[in-house]
């Protein structure tokens, strides 16, 4: 398997581009490529394109991009992550094994029962962490498309587009029941509370934003379980519908 490199940038075959030195690096010292080498380069516009390394030296590292494939990997149905601010480490468990899984964005937001307090430099500095997890798993993953990622200080400011649901042990309706509407969507929101679950006020905020509340089996899965494991359920009914009955 070739490697695969993220970069943020135009690319066109025929052209010759100047690799950064931290990709300079991690093929030259990790991955132990030398020139002549290929590798696979992708900018999350669509497709990825096939390149052979020139030059992997400390100064100035280049390749050449020799042909264009216009493939997808993505999933059919746009799957949107809110994710309720918990402990860094479980928030980095959700990014890496959701983008693996094929979530289109994330939504990292405060709730009553955070525990997770960023604003100022350090929200900065932990959004350039989060992007380059998301990043490094779309290039292991060998998705086409990088996740989106955003924070917000309350429940009332997160997107949900299309069909909206949020997992509650006790809730009325399980997800069998909800498995017909969400194999035909193209869009899905999941929204995930933090540790101690969302409070009543967060159900309420939910509800009123047009969140479904849905049980997902007897069992109560920890917060950085429960999206990864929505998100392989919705990957198996939209991908191979016959095999998930």
């Amino acid at each position: 398997m070739l490697c695969r490199l993220y970069v943020d940038q135009e690319l066109h075959v025929g052209n010759s581009l100047t690799l950064p030195d931290d990709q300079s690096h991690y093929l030259r010292s990790v991955m132990r490529l030398a020139p002549g080498d290929q590798i696979i380069l992708f900018n999350g516009k669509g497709g990825e394109f096939h390149c052979q390394i020139e030059q992997l030296a400390r100064q100035h590292s280049s390749c050449l991009i020799t042909s264009f494939d216009d493939i997808n990997r993505e999933m059919h149905c746009r799957v949107h992550v809110i994710q309720a601010a918990c402990r860094s480490e479980k928030i980095e468990t959700v990014l890496q094994k959701a983008t693996e899984l094929g979530a289109a964005s994330f939504q990292i937001v405060k709730s009553e029962r955070s525990s997770l307090k960023l604003d100022g430099a350090k929200l900065n500095k932990r959004m350039q962490r989060w992007q380059k997890i998301i990043i490094e798993a779309t290039e292991q993953s060998g998705r086409t498309a990088v996740p989106t990622t955003a924070w917000h200080n309350t429940l009332s400011d997160i997107s949900h587009p299309g069909l909206c649901f949020t997992l509650h042990p006790d809730a009325a309706i399980h997800w069998q029941q909800h498995r017909t509407i969400i194999s035909e969507a193209m869009d899905v929101t999941i929204a995930i509370g933090p540790e101690g679950g969302w409070s009543q006020r967060d159900m309420q905020t939910l509800s009123q934003a047009g969140f479904q509340a849905m049980s997902f089996g007897p069992r109560v899965m920890r917060t950085e379980t429960a999206a990864p494991a929505l998100l392989a359920a919705i990957h198996a009914i939209n991908e191979w519908p016959d095999l998930a009955d």
